[in-house]
């Protein structure tokens, strides 16, 4: 907006202070936005942990999986995949600051702890 030249120094007061309050209602509005910005961010996934695993031990390989999916306050959702030959379930279970009102297998604990470790 300002550029140094000869136009520039000959600004009149009025003029400088009109452009002074445009620049000061555009600082503003960039503060609002950053709240704004702040406030989402606090419940953006930010923290990814995932387990892969053979929930049976006899036969296949490690297709199972449980991934925790946390924002900053170690909230959001952990999911598992069972994988099996003939069936596969999928099970979602809520997370409440690193812990869950729901009993946990080890893969989901493990895949929380992963998630918790990260760093945002």
């Amino acid at each position: 907006m300002f550029s140094r030249n000869k136009e520039n120094a000959e600004l009149l007061p009025k003029e400088l202070e009109k452009r002074v309050k445009a620049l000061e209602g555009r600082a503003e509005k960039l503060v609002q936005d950053m709240r704004v910005l702040e406030d989402e961010f606090k419940s953006a996934v930010t923290k990814i942990g995932i387990v892969r695993f053979n929930p049976f031990r006899e036969a296949g390989g490690d297709q199972s999986f449980s991934v925790a999916f946390l924002n900053k306050e170690h909230s959001g959702v952990v999911v598992t995949s069972h994988y099996g030959k003939d069936i596969n379930r999928i099970y979602a279970k809520e997370v409440q600051t690193g812990a869950s009102p729901y009993a946990l297998s080890e893969e989901e604990k493990e895949a929380i702890e992963k998630a918790i470790a990260r760093a945002t």
